[in-house]
C-alpha cells in the first residue's frame, strides 16, 4: 500500500510543482521571553534545512523555501496565537516549525492550527498533556515527552545516590507537567520528594520561595524552570542564602547562560536535555561548523522538524497541509533508505521517484503514538564551571 501511495505522490508531484515555486514555512519560537538565548540557534537549525532543500533544486520541481519568523514569547498565549494567525493569514505559510514552550504550543494548536488545518511540528514542546491534545493529525514533535524525561531524571538521581529532593517548577503547563511526572517516578523508584512548589517568572526576588524550599530540605534542588527567567532567579537565591549548593536541571534550564551566569558555583550539579550520540548528530555538528551553537538545546530537533515538513510535502506532491499531514510519519519511519543531515537532496530525489525513505536526521527521529518522538537524552554534569556530557539515555 505504501508503494502505491508513493507512486501516486510522484504523479501528483508534476501537477503540483508550479504551486511550489516559493513555499513559506513559519518558524514560531520565543525570540523574546524566558528562553530567548536558545531560540536563535533553534531557528538557525530549521532554516539550515530549508536552505539545503532550496539549494538542491529538487523540491517539487525546483521550488524554493522561505522562512517567516514569528515570536511565540514562550509564555503569552494570546500573543503567540496572534503571531500564528499572522503567519497563516498574512504570510500564507504552508507549515509551522514550532512552537517551542508547551503552553503556547497547546494554545496555537487548539486556536489556530486545528481551525485552519495547519501542520505543526514542535522541536521542544515536551508537556505530557500534548500527547492527548485534539490535533486532527496535524501536530507532531521531534523532542520526547516529559513523561520520558522524568523517568530519565529519576534514574540519573537515584544512580547518583540522591535519596531526597526538593522540587520547584515554573507555574505553567511545562513546569507543572514535569514536576508531577517526576514526583511520581522518583517516589516509585524509592526516593523522597520533600516539597513541590511553584514559582512565577518575572519576579525580582525569590526569598519566600527559597525559604519554603530550604525549610523542606533535600539532598538536591530540582529546578524545572527557564534559564533566562525565574529558574535562574531561584538558583541565584539558593546559592546566595546557602539553602542548596547542588541542583538538577531539566531541559528548560540547560543552555550556555547556565554556566555563564553561575560558573563553578554549580560544580557537581547534573541535568539532562534531549540529545543523541547517533551518527546523524555528529554529521549535523560537522555541517553546522561555526554557523551557530550546535550544542545549544533543540538545534538538531529544529532541523529535523523543518526537514520532515518539507519531505512530507515532497511525498505528497503538494504543499497543502491537508495533503501532506498524513505523510509525516511515513517519511520519518522505516521502511526506506535512511536519510541523515546533508542528505535532503537524496531524500527528495527518492521521494520524487516513488521510493521510500526512513528519515533519521540529526536526532535519530522515530515517531510513535501518532506523532510523538521516541527520543533519547544527553546526560549533563557541571565540573570546573563547564557543562560536560557524561552519557546518553
Amino acid at each position: 500500500m505504501k508503494k502505491l501511495l508513493m507512486a501516486s505522490a510522484a504523479t501528483a508531484l508534476m501537477a503540483g510543482a508550479a504551486s511550489a515555486e516559493d513555499v513559506k514555512l513559519g518558524v514560531i519560537l520565543g525570540f523574546t521571553g524566558p528562553i530567548e538565548s536558545l531560540t536563535p540557534h533553534m531557528a538557525d537549525g530549521a532554516e539550515m534545512a530549508m536552505a539545503e532543500v532550496t539549494a538542491s533544486g529538487k523540491f517539487l520541481g525546483g521550488g524554493s523555501v522561505t522562512s517567516v519568523r514569528a515570536d511565540s514569547t514562550c509564555v503569552d498565549s494570546a500573543a503567540a496565537t496572534a503571531a500564528a494567525e499572522r503567519l497563516i493569514t498574512a504570510e500564507g505559510v504552508k507549515g509551522i516549525m514550532g512552537a517551542d514552550c508547551s503552553g503556547v504550543t497547546g494554545a496555537i494548536l487548539a486556536n489556530v492550527a486545528v481551525p485552519n488545518g495547519m501542520v505543526m511540528i514542535s522541536p521542544s514542546a515536551t508537556s505530557p498533556g500534548l500527547t492527548s491534545a485534539e490535533d486532527n493529525g496535524l501536530f507532531f514533535r521531534t523532542s520526547p515527552s516529559d513523561a520520558r524525561q522524568s523517568a530519565v531524571m529519576s534514574q540519573i538521581l537515584m544512580e547518583g545516590g540522591v535519596k531526597s529532593v526538593a522540587v520547584t517548577y515554573t507555574n505553567n503547563d511545562y513546569g507543572k507537567g514535569m514536576a508531577d511526572a517526576f514526583k511520581a517516578d522518583f517516589e516509585a523508584a524509592g526516593g523522597e520528594v520533600t516539597i513541590v512548589a511553584a514559582h512565577e517568572d518575572g519576579k525580582a526576588d525569590y526569598t519566600a520561595e527559597i525559604g519554603a524550599l530550604a525549610s523542606a530540605g533535600g539532598d538536591v534542588l530540582v529546578v524545572a524552570g527557564y534559564i533566562d527567567q525565574g529558574g535562574a532567579g531561584i538558583v541565584r537565591g539558593a546559592l546566595d542564602t546557602g539553602a542548596f549548593d547542588t541542583f538538577h536541571f531539566p531541559d528548560g534550564m540547560i543552555g550556555s547562560n547556565l554556566t555563564a551566569n553561575f560558573g563553578t558555583d554549580l560544580d557537581g550539579s547534573t541535568g539532562q536535555v534531549p540529545g543523541t550520540d547517533s551518527p546523524g548528530s555528529a554529521t549535523f555538528a560537522d555541517l553546522v561548523g561555526d554557523k551557530f551553537d550546535v550544542t545549544s538545546p533543540y538545534t538538531g530537533e529544529s532541523y529535523d522538524a523543518a526537514a520532515l515538513i518539507l519531505l512530507a510535502m515532497q511525498a505528497a506532491g503538494s504543499v497543502e497541509p491537508g495533503d501532506y499531514a498524513s505523510k509525516v510519519e511515513m517519511v520519518a519511519n522505516a521502511p526506506g533508505e535512511q536519510i541523515f543531515p546533508g542528505e535532503l537532496a537524496k531524500a527528495l530525489e527518492i521521494l520524487a521517484g516513488g521510493g521510500d525513505i526512513d528519515y533519521v536526521g540529526a536526532t535519530a527521529v522515530e515517531l510513535i503514538n501518532g506523532g510523538e518522538a521516541s527520543g533519547s537524552y544527553r546526560q549533563i554534569k557541571i565540573e570546573g564551571g563547564e557543562m560536560m556530557t557524561v552519557g546518553y539515555r
